[in-house]
């Protein structure tokens, strides 16, 4: 079994980036974009480790600024650091090969910006319980005048998450994301694209991959809904959809 190599990649602000990158002497390279507070050592970036080696296909794993042991304070950041780490990383380990794009969550949104960087090297796109636009969408249109207020002011609101902690939102959070909207865009799309969403998804409504498929312009598009599925979708049964969508694509 191939071990992947673990090092630390610096950005153009002196971020250290930490990535593992497998090499199976592939012409593809999958790369996994993790979702929010997240890191790759979740049990979508493991099964994807045992499914590359599996499968003779490389895969690059990276945690963006403020997450996992990459470095930096979450709290400085925002979807735009995490779309130029995503970029840069990209740009510097994949020279030739074709990539398959999988994002989990609100690394299905930044998956989605990064096609226009690399149209011609994406092979195919996977969402993963897509969250695009969620800053917005899903935090900032459901906040009252006051919590508002208070991010504007540039203070952190604490925003309860489903796990029994919390979410730091903060200003540049938030109208960063303004900056990035991918909802009311038209992407073109000369590859296929598979999203896959669990109908009983607390966190992001499968509706979220519905409207995903309105800016996803493509002639092969695939739309899993999974019936008892939850956001994370890593239970086993999840995690076969997965490989299927990935060998779809391949």
């Amino acid at each position: 079994m191939n071990n992947p190599k673990q090092n630390f990649f610096l950005t153009n602000n002196n971020q250290k980036i930490h990535y593992k990158f497998i090499n199976n002497k592939s012409q593809t390279t999958i790369i996994f974009l993790h979702g929010l507070m997240s890191d790759i050592k979740s049990k979508k970036a493991k099964h994807l480790k045992n499914f590359v080696n599996k499968n003779k296909i490389n895969l690059l794993l990276f945690e963006y600024s403020g997450h996992g042991k990459s470095s930096g304070q979450f709290i400085d950041f925002s979807i735009k650091n995490w779309v130029e780490d995503s970029r840069l990383i990209i740009k510097k380990i994949i020279k030739k090969n074709k990539i398959i794009l999988i994002g989990s969550s609100m690394g299905a949104w930044i998956g989605t910006i990064l096609i226009k960087y690399f149209h011609k090297k994406i092979k195919g796109f996977i969402g993963i319980a897509s969250a695009p636009d969620f800053t917005e969408e899903l935090i900032w249109k459901n906040l009252n005048i006051f919590e508002k207020n208070k991010i504007k002011n540039g203070k952190i609101y604490k925003l309860k998450s489903s796990h029994n902690n919390f979410y730091p939102i903060t200003k540049k959070f938030i109208f960063d994301g303004k900056k990035n909207l991918v909802l009311n865009k038209k992407i073109k799309c000369n590859f296929p694209v598979e999203l896959l969403h669990g109908a009983d998804d607390s966190s992001v409504s499968w509706l979220y991959s519905i409207k995903l498929i309105k800016t996803l312009i493509t002639k092969k598009l695939n739309l899993t809904i999974i019936n008892d599925g939850d956001h994370s979708l890593s239970r086993p049964q999840d995690l076969k959809k997965l490989d299927l969508a990935i060998k779809n694509i391949i």
